[in-house]
């Protein structure tokens, strides 16, 4: 009589998001076991700046399971809304980004506290044609003679050609710094630009109105 041996699969495996949790929640005993396991540098905090730098990097520092994740996900398997209203996909792209910088905190909107955002300016064509090119290399194009955005931190408004823009009432899409802040801007310019401005076709852009431009300081 023959003998059947099982065989086994020993391969056990982990997600970083996890081993990152568990270390977090263990003693000194749990993250020395840790560490010998999937090396020390794993567990190495790094600046959030150097932890996020896409949108995905975002998705992933929150989670699956975040609100905010699944609320994207599920917008973002209806085409027909997402090819509709762009500038909602792009703020709740904002909102991921937003809080896997700020890294746990919210706004209280109470006395006393500081909030902070991105500051963008807007170019005519012929202010944006005077830039160097490093200046322009921060700009985004925009186009069009009304585009404007009433949701997050700010409402933004463009109108006659984008030569006029105004800001009023505060909402959700605040960082903790003042650097933080700086960082989203310029990191994140594209979102922040699909969030605000309404794209223009190639056509529009080529000369047939004044171009609207967007920089960070």
């Amino acid at each position: 009589m023959v003998k059947q041996q099982r065989l086994y699969n020993n391969n056990l495996t982990i997600s970083r998001e996890n081993a990152l949790a568990a270390y977090d929640n263990t003693d000194a005993n749990g993250r020395e076991m840790l560490e010998h396991l999937f090396g020390k540098e794993l567990f190495v905090k790094k600046d959030i700046t150097e932890r996020i730098k896409t949108f995905e990097d975002a998705c992933n520092a929150l989670g699956d399971k975040h609100p905010f994740v699944m609320q994207f996900n599920c917008i973002k398997g209806n085409r027909k809304t997402v090819n509709t209203f762009e500038d909602v996909v792009a703020y709740l792209k904002l909102r991921i980004i937003v809080a896997a910088l700020n890294e746990g905190w919210e706004p209280k909107f109470e006395k006393g506290e500081l909030r902070y955002y991105p500051w963008f300016y807007l170019y005519t064509k012929e202010q944006y044609d005077e830039l160097d090119d490093e200046e322009k290399g921060r700009c985004v194009l925009r186009s069009g003679y009304s585009t404007n955005s009433h949701y997050g931190f700010v409402s933004c408004g463009a109108y006659n050609d984008a030569s006029h823009s105004f800001t009023y009432f505060g909402s959700r899409l605040a960082f903790r710094t003042r650097e933080l802040a700086a960082y989203a801007g310029r990191q994140f310019i594209e979102e922040w630009a699909d969030f605000m401005f309404q794209p223009r076709t190639g056509e529009e852009l080529n000369g047939k109105s004044e171009a609207a431009k967007t920089t960070i300081q």
